[in-house]
């Protein structure tokens, strides 16, 4: 049945084959720059999912923890500013990674912190942001694409990133 097609065309409808097949099984890439959903227990059991801000009102991600110098410093900086913001609309999320919730409530009580706290206690947010290092901070627009990430508050450029976004953002504190 064969015999009238060449080794190569063989070789070639092979490979070409293989290649059809290996790509329908392989997990769909995901979609660059657009958040994750999540949902965590803040420090005071309510439960909290990215999914409730989307298309509302910016948020801001910062994940930390307790034990980081560099994310007291933030964490302290953002209380500060957490007024200023709300104000302003946006929604502001400290992501915490894990630690156990008394720590953390230990942390926030003696440090008299304002901001709404979610306790990635598995590290599974994180790691689903792909979070290296802490502190990290997030900022994600309306339609739930992510416009910023570093490991600083950017809180004098907060403007210019929403003006240069075409879309009102969305900026979150994990």
């Amino acid at each position: 049945m064969f015999k009238f097609l060449s080794r190569p065309l063989l070789v070639t409808l092979f490979i070409f084959v293989f290649a059809v097949s290996a790509q329908a099984a392989a997990p769909a890439p995901k979609a660059a720059n657009l958040a994750i959903d999540f949902k965590l227990q803040d420090s005071e059991n309510n439960t909290i999912s990215l999914s409730d801000y989307e298309g509302k009102q910016p948020v801001i991600l910062f994940f930390w923890t307790t034990w980081c110098p560099s994310c007291r410093k933030e964490i302290k900086e953002i209380d500060n500013a957490y007024s200023r913001l709300t104000k302003d609309g946006w929604a502001v999320l400290s992501i915490d990674v894990g630690e156990p919730a008394y720590k953390v409530e230990n942390f926030i009580r003696a440090n008299d912190i304002k901001l709404k706290v979610l306790l990635d206690k598995d590290t599974q947010v994180a790691s689903d942001y792909e979070i290296l290092g802490v502190p990290t901070f997030i900022i994600i627009n309306k339609e739930g694409s992510i416009i910023f990430r570093d490991n600083f508050f950017p809180q004098g450029r907060l403007k210019e990133l929403i003006t240069n976004n075409p879309h009102y953002g969305f900026l979150i504190i994990a």
